[in-house]
């Protein structure tokens, strides 16, 4: 299990994301438009600057929903490998088989 506050400390970056997702795509729509001016398009990487840097999506880790864990993270489930082999046994996975030969 993982930390309970690097889970939380995820959750806040994820909200924050959500928040400034709008605002943080026109600075950038700007910023990388080479028909604008250099004054606007320094003027957008300014205001891209001062924004708070918990809202950029790159820094939202994929964690496990199950269990906390930060990596074999599988996106689609969003389960990790461990967790999805203890539900997998358990039969909790539709269509998830545990293969023996």
């Amino acid at each position: 299990m993982a930390k309970t506050s690097s889970v939380e400390k995820n959750k806040k970056r994820m909200k924050l994301v959500k928040r400034y997702a709008g605002k943080r795509n026109r600075f950038l729509a700007i910023a990388n438009d080479e028909g604008k001016s250099m004054e606007e398009r320094f003027m957008a990487r300014l205001k891209l600057a001062e924004m708070p840097r918990n809202s950029s999506p790159t820094r939202v880790r994929n964690r496990c929903d199950v269990s906390g864990r930060p990596r074999a993270v599988y996106r689609k489930l969003k389960l990790s490998r461990i967790a999805l082999r203890e539900l997998g046994n358990k039969g909790l996975v539709p269509g998830l088989v545990k293969s023996s030969w």
